[in-house]
């Protein structure tokens, strides 16, 4: 088992910060900072760099770091493997996932109730950020599985597909645009408000637009807004078109808040993907959960 001090040292060095360490872990800088002593200490090197307010690994501290990190995944597994070996219902861990805003919102809220209705000795941490956020996330080792829209598959990553969704085009049903239909043309001249970069929804929106020949800079963008919920909640209150996942609006357009405002030619269809490193789709836990979220959904 890691030492408390490990796992300290662990989050300090993912967040390059004794501060931010501190809340994920919820004690106090100082005691923080008492365990990285505690390494340097013992192991008789200095493990970071200290630079005004900033800090970096030093290379003993980076050497370190790579070892605990495969160390923490193998505890992990043990930890799995051993508690399944009787009875796959008896499985214990900790399951660090990653997901999309539209996943983490709205697909996912019933299926880990599911899941830790019927794997009680799991604890499970969701993060709720942008696709490139959790593909970052992932490959940095903050997060163990994720789920995310896909456009260009990297070599270090294994994709699994999960489930695929609509973005449509909606508006308020007070907007002059409800009702309306548009051609591209009217499309680009159009005020939009839409995700911010990184955004999977906005890539699906720019990628389906590409094959139109329009480009970003072709558009008439008035607002870009972080997060789904933020963008719709903006939509209900102006006169702005937006892109939507189709899943994130159900009520709204069935209560006629939200209006679809057709675009001629243009369909955006996203496909998502479980989303694991190169070598760890022997992982027993990530692959329960994924086996449970197919049957699930």
């Amino acid at each position: 088992m890691l030492s408390v001090a490990h796992q300290v040292f662990l989050a300090v060095a993912a967040n390059l910060s004794f501060s931010k360490a501190a809340q994920v872990l919820f004690i106090t800088q100082p005691a923080v900072s008492k365990h990285v002593k505690v390494l340097e200490d013992q192991y008789k090197v200095p493990l970071f760099e200290r630079k005004g307010a900033s800090i970096s690994l030093t290379q003993a501290g980076q050497m370190l770091y790579n070892h605990l990190v495969k160390a923490s995944e193998i505890q992990r597994k043990i930890e799995y493997d051993l508690s399944t070996l009787s009875n796959v219902s008896h499985a214990s861990g900790h399951l660090r996932l990653g997901a999309s805003t539209t996943i983490a919102l709205y697909i996912l809220p019933s299926i880990l109730s599911n899941f830790q209705r019927e794997f009680t000795s799991v604890a499970v941490q969701l993060v709720n950020r942008n696709s490139e956020y959790i593909l970052n996330a992932l490959l940095s080792h903050e997060v163990d599985l994720g789920i995310i829209e896909v456009e260009n598959k990297l070599t270090t990553v294994s994709y699994q597909h999960f489930m695929s969704d609509e973005v449509i085009p909606v508006c308020s049903s007070k907007s002059p645009l409800a009702g309306k239909e548009l051609s591209i043309k009217q499309l680009t001249q159009t005020p939009l408000a839409l995700r911010e970069r990184g955004s999977g929804t906005l890539d699906a929106l720019l990628k389906a637009l590409s094959e139109h020949g329009v480009k970003s800079s072709d558009l008439n963008i008035k607002i870009r807004l972080g997060g789904t919920e933020a963008l719709k909640n903006f939509l209900r209150a102006d006169q702005c078109l937006g892109f939507m996942p189709k899943p994130s609006i159900i009520r709204e357009l069935a209560e006629g808040e939200l209006v679809e405002v057709p675009v001629k030619g243009l369909h955006i269809k996203r496909d998502f993907f479980f989303i694991r490193r190169k070598g760890t789709d022997d992982d027993g836990l990530t692959s329960n959960f994924i086996q449970f979220a197919m049957r699930d959904l």
